[in-house]
């Protein structure tokens, strides 16, 4: 459990271009990095079962609240509230420059799964290795063929880009984000997942949670104009071609949210390195309800590839 490594854990924040980044952080800072990102709706607290292994394999643990999660603030009210896929990837640069930390593995889950592959395509010199979970690369773009499952699984996002969608996020965000996690994780504890959750909501309480959730998916099928402060860096992630740092992909196989073929047949998207995982029985959070599973992949991933 987490607790295990409370004695070597503390809360931090770096002040990067737009956001103060509240962080978790583990183990000894002379360690190889290993920043894990979490998802939507989530929190740092979706790693809880995973850090005490990667902190036993000699690494040093960082854990941020995405922007519009928890105590991670805006630092200016006039700032876009965005929440398009390359803004989430410069916040870990940001993060990573305030730290002083020039190399550093990439794990993440859902929108840090996007966040994690956007990194190690444009920053290649930077991140050693990326491990995704639930979610597919070459994924993001708004013309991405869709089977009719996952035009289904997706029921959110276009409800998302309608004012009674708008009203579910602002106004009744309890509801929906318990309801989602109930049906994203249909093989967990009913019981320990609503502990889970309580222990989790209070993030969505974030003044910009909404407005950072709303853009994030009316922007991925242009139902909202992108930040024209991200502009270089969406044109860099176009430009890029096969990421070309080891990859591994860990996706549940009863994943109600992404379909695992939506990670499927990707390989030529990959020049460095590349494995994929379907964990049986696990649905979209697999880091809380199969955490054994993962720690197996993840932990000898990472330790050969920190050099």
């Amino acid at each position: 459990m987490i607790d295990d490594v409370r004695g070597r854990h503390d809360t931090g924040s770096v002040t990067g271009s737009v956001l103060r980044i509240v962080f978790e952080e583990y183990g000894d800072r002379g360690s190889p990095t290993v920043v894990l990102l979490h998802g939507w709706p989530d929190d740092v607290h979706t790693w809880d079962a995973v850090v005490p292994a990667l902190v036993e394999a000699g690494m040093h643990v960082v854990v941020p609240y995405l922007r519009g999660f928890g105590p991670t603030r805006f630092l200016h009210d006039d700032t876009m509230r965005s929440g398009q896929l390359t803004a989430l990837a410069a916040d870990v640069r940001d993060l990573m420059d305030g730290l002083g930390i020039d190399e550093f593995m990439v794990v993440g889950h859902d929108w840090g799964a996007r966040a994690a592959y956007i990194s190690a395509a444009v920053w290649p010199e930077r991140v050693r290795a990326c491990v995704a979970l639930s979610v597919g690369w070459g994924t993001n773009s708004p013309d991405q063929k869709l089977s009719l499952e996952q035009a289904q699984n997706y029921w959110y996002h276009w409800l998302f880009g309608l004012p009674r969608g708008a009203d579910l996020v602002r106004e009744h965000r309890e509801e929906l984000t318990g309801y989602i996690w109930r049906i994203w994780n249909p093989e967990a504890d009913d019981t320990v997942l609503h502990a889970d959750f309580e222990v989790t909501k209070a993030s969505f309480d974030n003044p910009d949670w909404a407005d950072v959730t709303l853009h994030s998916y009316r922007s991925r099928w242009g139902l909202a104009p992108f930040d024209p402060a991200y502009a270089e860096l969406e044109d860099a992630v176009q430009r890029a071609s096969a990421i070309a740092v080891p990859t591994l992909v860990l996706h549940g196989a009863d994943d109600p949210c992404n379909a695992p073929t939506t990670s499927a047949g990707r390989d030529d998207l990959f020049s460095g390195g590349y494995r994929r995982v379907i964990l049986p029985g696990a649905g979209h959070f697999p880091q809380r309800t199969a955490p054994e599973a993962v720690c197996r992949e993840l932990v000898p991933f990472l330790t050969g590839s920190r050099g």
